[in-house]
């Protein structure tokens, strides 16, 4: 480890809007806070929106900045990424932002039945060979169930069609409530000052010419999920970041 992440994490550990809870701490320390977020952390009753897979935290800051009446959190295991957005919510003193490093697998171990209104899914990795590792599989929407309210929204924005495919099976599969759906987000019309917000990652997306995918859905809590019997093309290019795919064609 370099010193220039020593010196970020020294930073993390000292930020008060950031909390550090990977396996190894999870494991034996509980979380106090479950269930009392608003209560002991935001001190008021806003509506709680997670970003899983926050990265560098741009869209866990930007919606802070844009949505004063709510509450964001942007949940990464890589502290060196997350201390960017930690960092520049603190130095603009929004107090509706913070973050928590820890694994995505027991996000459900922080927060309790209803406590979240929203989850933001930007750009994480399609997992294309397996499938209880993508955050739209059934693995992850059952953790979601536990703390979303009724019917909570989650959004997914990506660059990977082998991510958009998996998940629209996923909710025809499982018959959930869609309010948006477009292949290609920034020639849909739908590109307002949420959407708008560009991670690092995104804008380079988009100079290499490929479509963003947006899909905004509801996760009713009755029903037992299924997933998609199905075969998906993978994606024909590698993303930043993530590791080469195999020389498979299509994946369940």
């Amino acid at each position: 480890m370099g010193k220039g992440k020593l010196v970020k994490f020294a930073d993390m550990a000292e930020y008060p809007h950031v909390f550090e809870y990977p396996y190894s701490v999870a494991d034996e320390v509980p979380f106090e806070m479950k269930g009392d977020w608003n209560r002991d952390f935001f001190k008021n009753d806003h509506p709680i929106v997670l970003e899983l897979g926050c990265g560098r935290g741009e869209y866990t800051v930007g919606l802070a900045r844009r949505y004063p009446e709510k509450n964001f959190i942007g949940v990464d295991i890589k502290g060196a990424r997350m201390w960017t957005g930690a960092t520049e919510a603190l130095r603009e003193g929004l107090k509706n932002a913070a973050f928590l490093r820890t694994n995505i697998e027991i996000i459900d171990r922080f927060f309790a039945p209803g406590e979240v209104s929203e989850i933001w899914l930007t750009f994480s990795d399609p997992q294309m060979k397996k499938a209880t590792k993508r955050l739209t599989s059934t693995y992850f929407m059952n953790r979601y169930r536990k703390f979303l309210i009724p019917d909570g929204l989650v959004h997914l924005k990506t660059d990977s069609n082998f991510m958009f495919t998996y998940t629209k099976y996923m909710i025809e599969t499982n018959h959930l409530p869609v309010d948006f759906m477009t292949d290609d987000l920034y020639h849909s019309g739908m590109d307002d000052d949420i959407l708008s917000i560009r991670t690092y990652y995104e804008q380079q997306w988009l100079d290499r010419g490929l479509n963003i995918k947006y899909i905004k859905f509801h996760l009713p809590q009755e029903g037992e999920l299924q997933e998609p019997d199905v075969e998906i093309e993978l994606d024909d290019y590698r993303s930043y970041n993530r590791s080469k795919r195999s020389g498979l064609k299509t994946s369940k």
